[in-house]
């Protein structure tokens, strides 16, 4: 058996609620290899990766049908302990840290190094304390694998978005055991700095014999570091080629099938410089962690689109959390000429402000409930949308009819692949609980839009779909949008103008046909 492939997959097949996800999966890893796994949303790439590692969902929901084999012996992985027991490693698309502890007590957990004491020596090991200095140790040697600075000692509600993603993949790298690792968007919420860092790692893992799968949107991340690309298409393998034998474009209609621009969409010239300004922001500061916001000035025209841009943690996240209340914020924000109180989510909501976070499972969705339920529910509390009154207005119920309507309407016009309106939100894949968020601010018809990465973990052909639907929102219903995005180009195809965040200030703005060049130069001239 000393030939077989490292992993084996065999006729893998899963339903979930009545709903074929998977059928008849075939793929084999060998040890050292990178696969890079390509599909779109509900395609069923997490769901494949889910089985094998062992997640207790797959049990729950009835189990898998097909083999699995590790070094050609048959294996069973009843829990992740068991996969992580055969030495696989699997950093999740959402981050499972956690947030009071540090880099490295989150990289060692259950794992810690003791030292015996005086008190254990006589009552037991249960009275070893930590050896702090062997677990700095590991932690750092981990670190260093990734080829990345993050700060050990630092908790992980103080950190950057992307140093939380790095903490992650430090934690799979401290087990020696590791044989196969498994990334699942790894590079959906860090820069394109960071993500050549962790591409330039997974190198570094393959040398060393460790086996890769390597799932992402970004497909040149793909063609970069991957020797094999596996795409899936409705819970099908429909092709498994050579990375060096195909390209993005063939890569996208394999996906889709059908051809998708994958390059930035035409954005139509528009002249607004003699629009008024609609939203006034002067020496806003935001307390947020890992974001550094101290002193934002910015005008808003009305009915353009505005990109933010900037490194990670140097403010761009924290502007429009912190208006819209979910942290503690100063300084002043006046919309259409009234202040807009701080710290108070309704009153923003009040003055018809909306915001589709970018911590979509923490704020932005109501997982246990219906997408009718997630979609209608801020209209109903806040604008008293979708409700009937009754008794001359003295009762007013829930319209059923029209909050069906507005959900089927968001679900076509957003191609949300679900089984019905009346799906659970936690059973959707994350891309289509992103296009969830969209949807129910989409509803609100709000006059002031924040969206906040809004195709982050968002397949290349949902993420046209995704920025024309903001497009069209912006042009025919005259809302003006505000857009953070740590993707430039993104920002570039869709936006009027491009403010760029540095230092917690704004370093500059641009039009949207400004170069990357220059808009890169305005990234790094207040860092600090």
């Amino acid at each position: 058996m000393s030939n077989a492939p490292l992993l084996e997959m065999r006729n893998i097949r899963k339903d979930f609620f009545g709903n074929q996800v998977l059928e008849d999966i075939n793929l084999t890893l060998h040890e050292g290899e990178v696969l890079g796994l390509c599909g779109e949303n509900g395609a069923g790439k997490s769901t494949l990766m889910k089985i094998l590692f062992g997640m207790d969902v797959i049990r729950e929901t009835g189990g898998y049908g097909g083999d699995i084999l590790i070094n050609g012996e048959k294996v069973e992985f009843a829990t992740p302990f068991d996969a992580l027991a055969a030495g696989i490693g699997m950093v999740h698309q959402e981050f499972s840290l956690i947030p009071g502890f540090t880099a490295t007590e989150n990289i060692l957990l259950n794992r810690e190094p003791t030292k015996h004491s005086v008190l254990s020596e006589v009552f037991g090991s249960r009275l070893d304390t930590l050896n702090n200095r062997e677990m700095a140790s590991r932690s750092d040697t981990a670190i260093e694998k990734m080829g990345v600075r993050i700060d050990a000692d630092m908790t992980i509600n103080s950190m950057p978005v992307g140093h939380k993603q790095f903490t992650e993949i430090a934690r799979e790298l401290s087990k020696e055991q590791l044989r196969l690792l498994i990334l699942d968007e790894p590079t959906a919420v860090l820069t394109e700095k960071e993500a050549e860092a962790l591409l330039e790692s997974i190198r570094g893992m393959s040398k060393r014999g460790i086996a890769i799968i390597f799932i992402t949107h970004r497909l040149h991340e793909i063609l970069s570091v991957c020797g094999k690309v596996v795409v899936m298409r409705d819970g099908h393998v429909v092709s498994d080629v050579p990375a060096a034998d195909t390209t993005v474009e063939e890569i996208t209609r394999q996906m889709v099938g059908r051809s998708v621009e994958t390059g930035a969409a035409a954005q139509e010239a528009r002249s607004l410089d003699g629009a008024r300004t609609i939203m006034s922001i002067r020496k806003l500061w935001v307390d947020m962690p890992g974001e550094l916001v101290r002193c934002v000035d910015l005008d808003v025209r009305e009915g353009e689109i505005l990109g933010i841009g900037g490194l990670a943690g140097q403010g761009k996240l924290g502007i429009p959390n912190g208006i819209m209340g979910l942290y503690e914020a100063g300084g002043s924000v006046t919309l259409d000429g009234k202040d807009i109180p701080l710290n108070s989510p309704r009153k923003c909501l009040d003055a018809s402000l909306a915001f589709v976070s970018e911590d979509r499972r923490g704020v932005g969705l109501l997982l246990d409930e219906s997408l009718e339920w997630n979609v209608a529910f801020p209209a109903m509390q806040v604008q008293n949308k979708f409700l009937k009154p009754l008794l001359g207005g003295l009762v007013k119920w829930r319209d059923e009819k029209a909050i069906r309507a507005v959900t089927e309407k968001y679900v076509e016009e957003l191609a949300i692949k679900c089984t019905g309106t009346r799906q659970k939100a936690k059973e959707l894949s994350g891309g289509n609980q992103q296009k969830i968020c969209l949807a129910k601010a989409f509803a609100l018809e709000p006059k002031f839009l924040f969206v906040s990465e809004p195709t982050r973990g968002i397949d290349v052909g949902a993420k046209a779909l995704v920025l024309e639907a903001l497009r069209k929102f912006n042009r025919e219903s005259g809302v003006t949008v505000v857009m953070i995005s740590s993707e430039l180009e993104e920002l570039r195809s869709v936006c009027d103008r491009i403010a760029i965040v540095s230092g917690g200030r704004i370093s500059g703005v641009l039009p949207a046909s400004a170069s990357s060049e220059e808009l890169g130069m305005l990234m790094v001239s207040q860092v600090v």
